[in-house]
């Protein structure tokens, strides 16, 4: 195993970047909080900058290259990378397949094949349950408190922690779909019994619940459902919501289209790096990383949002989609096996217990206050809409 991170160190101050974005980029100085003139950082950072090294990596996905939203935040974090370190660190970004399986990124990672990754942490349960954390567990946190938890809430931190010991990797978030739509369905869900038997692909804890429930689960990276879908491979299919559903034709295989997803309340997706890599790296491209998987962590999220609405009304005007919420008991039957599942986790694996034990009191906090505040204000605006 190489150096061990000390997440300490590489945690990344934000408020501080938002103070020295542009010194910090060209090569990790503080001349703009020095009250050096532009034109002295400028020179200061060109010259600092020529003693940089070149610099090319690929780095494998999860994704299809075809969706600009979430391969597209592999492309922002990479364009980042180059426009910050002027061209000095080139990271290109290939879709599934193209290096590894769109499944096979973390260990890829680890191993050593491929020097960095942007995937979802939660394909890699069998691995460790507390890869959950990187990206969402059922019934957990949305956008904005999974953002919370991770930079200011000390979550950050213990993941890339456990990333090292496990792993022998660090990452950072580097993107996110928000609030998922709850999948297309060939039949239509009445009551939890209807779940028996039905095959759906849903990766994650929420998989794991959804066994519990009767469903026999299958896990498939995004470039292989639409045909399983087709073919009736599968019976049903959770994906992220009506942009990308209906860009990978969804709609076109199955009539019911059922909300919430409450399995992926708002799950970030992350960049994975070899920790023996980051280390090899200069402080000033370690830097120009983080600042760049924060740029697609927001990027990815204002797509979403921007998509998501266009996309929704093209659903419903097309006429040929049922949207449907799922049944109350199918909501109440999910939340306890939830329940049940975390219990059990927590029992089998000390690590999961920890960060469960850590994040479910943030989680408890968090909804006492956005219950309050934005769920009164959302109800609100929506009534009058």
């Amino acid at each position: 195993m190489g150096k061990r991170v000390d997440p300490d160190q590489v945690a990344f101050d934000r408020r501080k970047f938002l103070t020295t974005a542009g010194v910090a980029a060209v090569g990790g100085m503080t001349l703009a909080i020095a009250g050096c003139s532009a034109n002295d950082a400028s020179d200061a950072a060109a010259d600092n900058s020529a003693s940089l090294p070149d610099i090319t990596w690929d780095m494998a996905t999860s994704w299809p290259r075809g969706l600009d939203t979430i391969f597209g935040g592999a492309e922002t974090f990479a364009e980042t990378v180059k426009a910050l370190s002027g061209g000095k660190f080139i990271i290109n970004a290939r879709e599934a397949g193209e290096l590894v399986g769109g499944l096979e990124v973390l260990p890829s990672v680890q191993e050593g094949g491929i020097k960095a990754g942007h995937t979802a942490s939660y394909y890699y349960i069998g691995k460790s349950p507390v890869t959950a954390f990187g990206t969402a567990l059922p019934f957990g946190l949305t956008y904005r408190q999974q953002n919370a938890w991770l930079y200011e809430g000390g979550g950050l931190k213990m993941m890339q922690d456990l990333y090292a010991e496990k792993f022998n990797l660090i990452q950072f978030p580097a993107g996110n779909t928000g609030t998922q739509m709850g999948g297309w369905f060939n039949k239509e869900i009445n009551n939890v019994g209807d779940l028996q038997g039905l095959k759906m692909r849903i990766p994650g804890l929420g998989g794991k619940v959804m066994e519990k429930l009767g469903v026999l689960v299958q896990v498939l990276p995004g470039g292989e459902i639409f045909q399983a879908l087709q073919t009736g491979n599968i019976d049903a299919t959770e994906w992220v919501g009506p942009y990308d559903d209906t860009k990978l034709g969804f709609n076109e295989v199955a009539k019911f289209y059922y909300y919430p997803g409450w399995w992926e309340p708002g799950p970030s997706l992350e960049v994975e790096i070899g920790l023996d890599e980051w280390n090899n790296l200069p402080e000033e491209y370690q830097a120009i990383v983080e600042a760049a998987a924060y740029t697609a962590n927001a990027t990815m999220m204002a797509k979403y949002d921007v998509r998501n609405p266009e996309a929704l009304k093209e659903i419903i005007d097309g006429g040929n989609v049922t949207i449907l919420p799922f049944p109350d008991d199918v909501m109440q039957a999910s939340k306890d096996a939830a329940d049940e599942l975390f219990e059990e986790l927590k029992g089998q694996d000390a690590d999961f217990a920890t960060v469960f034990d850590h994040w479910d009191t943030f989680r408890k906090e968090s909804y006492n206050w956005m219950g309050l505040a934005e769920l009164g204000m959302l109800q609100t605006s929506a009534l009058q809409t």
